[in-house]
């Protein structure tokens, strides 16, 4: 068959598939009526984990899944504007990974909201003027984000959902390399790309920003000036890469919270996460690590924060395989109780492991 044959069918094809997403729309039009007026949120995790896993199930190639629901992931963007458009806050400005993150989650169609510090995410969401956040909780190499962690002990946001992105750091400035006398970016930042610095820059003075973005947009305005950001925060700013992938750990991972109102419903492979303080006795945090052992919870996150209003005090992060509404983690919970001082759910939502 000749190329404009192969060519003609492409084209009758996309026509095809055009009238079917349309078809989809309509139909997601009625389901957006149908939620009008009622508590039903627009975004709906156990939903989209559902579709993500139908979707690849039948998909017989030779498209490969991630491709796939890459599209699909735009298709409920669409679907959201239709609906009502998502307003989702993060960690700004543009060109920040949480960004990046955000983008690659809620795909195109939804609104964005910069915010200057990961606190602001979750006042966003807690006055109800963000419908969602994404907040950096941890990183395979830096460990957890104590700025995120703060924050939930003192605002009433839910985890919804989690997703997961590969990082790579890159420097960025408008100077020549020898040139360069600071260099900006956030400490997690920092603490991800430690030893590369500690090797290349002797007496380059490396000074803390509130985001990789915000890092960007200042050595873009001053002199010998580099910062550690992203390709996309290169682009925006109008910075060189100097140096790519400047990570220590080349399997750099970040894992982003999706904060919401509620939580999400179970799906057969979810997490819980925790947070509580301990009772003032000795071996206390070890009788609430017992009774994880006693139900069989599996924990696959433990961090641990100083409180603001005691010395000496330290709040506990912890998820766990299980949703909250299953009878086994009822049980543990209600045992774990009478280990601590507080004791908050911060949502159950599904497992994720796919990188965005």
């Amino acid at each position: 068959m000749s190329l404009d044959k192969l060519r003609k069918q492409i084209d009758t094809l996309d026509g095809q598939l055009v009238e079917l997403l349309n078809e989809r729309a309509r139909i997601v039009v009625e389901v957006g009526k149908m939620k009008s007026g009622t508590d039903t949120p627009i975004y709906v995790p156990h939903r989209e984990k559902a579709v993500f896993e139908k979707i690849s199930k039948v998909n017989q190639g030779p498209l490969p899944d991630k491709t796939l629901i890459a599209i699909w992931r735009e298709l409920m963007s669409g679907s959201f504007f239709l609906e009502r458009p998502l307003r989702i806050a993060y960690l700004g400005p543009e060109g920040s990974y949480s960004h990046t993150a955000s983008m690659l989650k809620f795909g195109q169609s939804v609104e964005y909201e910069a915010v200057t510090d990961i606190r602001s995410i979750f006042e966003e969401v807690s006055k109800s003027h963000s419908d969602l956040g994404v907040v950096p909780i941890e990183n395979s190499a830096g460990g957890g984000v104590s700025e995120s962690l703060d924050s939930f002990i003192d605002t009433d946001v839910m985890i919804c959902a989690e997703v997961y992105m590969s990082i790579h750091h890159n420097l960025l400035a408008n100077c020549s390399f020898d040139n360069i006398e600071k260099v900006y970016s956030k400490p997690e930042v920092f603490a991800q790309c430690r030893n590369w610095l500690s090797s290349t820059f002797k007496d380059a003075q490396t000074i803390s920003a509130a985001s990789s973005a915000r890092a960007a947009q200042l050595a873009a305005e001053e002199e010998n000036a580099a910062a550690i950001g992203s390709t996309m925060a290169a682009e925006l700013y109008g910075l060189k890469i100097l140096c790519e992938n400047i990570e220590d750990a080349s399997n750099n991972v970040t894992r982003f919270l999706i904060l919401g109102k509620e939580d999400a419903k179970p799906t057969g492979e979810d997490k819980t996460a925790l947070l509580f303080s301990t009772s003032h006795k000795t071996g206390a945090l070890v009788d609430v690590l017992e009774e994880f052992r006693k139900y069989g919870l599996n924990m696959t996150n433990i961090e641990s924060r100083p409180s603001k209003k005691r010395e000496w005090e330290y709040y506990f992060f912890v998820d766990f395989m299980g949703h909250k509404e299953e009878q086994h983690v009822k049980d543990a919970l209600k045992a774990v109780k009478q280990h601590c001082l507080q004791l908050s759910v911060l949502g159950s939502f599904p497992k994720n492991s796919a990188l965005l």
